[in-house]
């Protein structure tokens, strides 16, 4: 039990052992402890809403991964948004809303060195989501930097259905492209061509992908912008035309077992048609940061861009939410409102 304190108690998902399969709820488990009080140039931010991103499953490994890793013990990583309750930090006020590295807990004591302040005249989600770091600038920098989408070229993207998927899609469809999707299950297959209007899509759970992507694109791929990896990187490449890129994304099928992952058998594919495969992250782009989130902005007043939420209530949730982001149970963006 904690010391009777008149400070705000905070929740906090920690982690109880490293990670070597699925993540579980024997890996976790909830602390509770008095906020930490801030020191100078801190403030301490309540949370409104935590990011569920694939790459928390790699920083949570027995050594070292894609990711710092989380030590036994310490609280999850985890971005978020929330508001300013307490500050010792001169020009960040109560009330102020934020973003950064909160972790999943309730409450954040952190230098305002690793926060950024963000307009409350939005949804704070959406700095999770559309405008969101591991999302929104995620999937431009891919598109745009990296697969150099071009008008009428034709595009997949696989996850199609999943946060930056879904933005990856939309903003090739944005830049004239024409966009084909990959998802699991003829539910998400049915938000893609319905709700995000591309021109395509294929249900890799139910259907023949290679024998469905050559319908749909008869004369190949230009663009492939990958978050799954295993089998259907090599499907993409068998398909990939002349010139075309390749756009690494993230390989969330190959997270869970990292010591043994799956490389592409076809990457000869690429030497045959003079084409290029290219990992990234988003920090590598860091100096078009202010471009990316302006464009975004824009399009999303426009109705150009959409991202579905789907939220998971409480902090104890977070566990299953990230299982449930691995097991592919959700369509758009992964919160939990603590």
């Amino acid at each position: 039990m904690p010391a009777v304190t008149n400070r705000p108690i905070n929740r906090k998902v920690v982690l109880v052992a490293h990670v070597t399969r699925m993540v579980g709820p024997e890996h976790f488990r909830i602390e509770e402890e008095p906020a930490r009080e801030p020191g100078e140039g801190e403030v301490v931010v309540k949370t409104d809403t935590l990011s569920i991103d694939a790459f928390i499953r790699t920083s949570l490994n027995d050594e070292e991964g894609l990711h710092q890793q989380v030590p036994v013990g310490a609280a999850i990583v985890a971005l978020g948004v929330g508001r300013v309750v307490e500050s010792n930090a001169p020009g960040w006020d109560v009330g102020d809303a934020v973003s950064g590295p909160l972790c999943a807990q309730t409450y954040a004591t952190l230098p305002t060195a690793m926060l950024q302040k963000i307009d409350p005249a939005r949804p704070l989600s959406t700095y999770l989501g559309a405008l969101g770091l591991t999302t929104g600038l995620t999937a431009y920098m891919g598109i745009r930097f990296v697969g150099e989408v071009k008008a009428g070229e034709t595009v997949l993207v696989s996850g199609a259905a999943g946060a930056v998927g879904c933005m990856a899609a939309q903003i090739a469809k944005v830049l004239g492209a024409r966009v084909i999707g990959l998802a699991g299950g003829s539910e998400k297959s049915a938000f893609l061509t319905g709700t995000l209007g591309l021109d395509g899509a294929i249900d890799y759970k139910g259907e023949d992908v290679d024998k469905r992507l050559k319908a749909l694109a008869p004369d190949g791929i230009d663009v492939f912008f990958d978050n799954v990896g295993g089998e259907l990187l090599d499907i993409a490449l068998d398909n990939i035309r002349e010139r075309g890129r390749v756009v690494i994304c993230g390989a969330i099928s190959q997270y869970n077992d990292q010591k043994h992952v799956r490389g592409p058998s076809l990457y000869l594919r690429l030497a045959e048609r003079h084409a290029r495969m290219e990992g990234f992250t988003v920090m590598h782009f860091a100096q078009h940061y202010g471009e990316a989130f302006a464009q975004l902005g824009q399009w999303l007043a426009e109705g150009r861009l959409t991202m579905p939420e789907q939220l998971e209530h409480g902090i104890d949730a977070f566990p299953g939410a990230l299982r449930k982001l691995f097991e592919g149970g959700n369509i758009g963006k992964m919160l939990v409102k603590p």
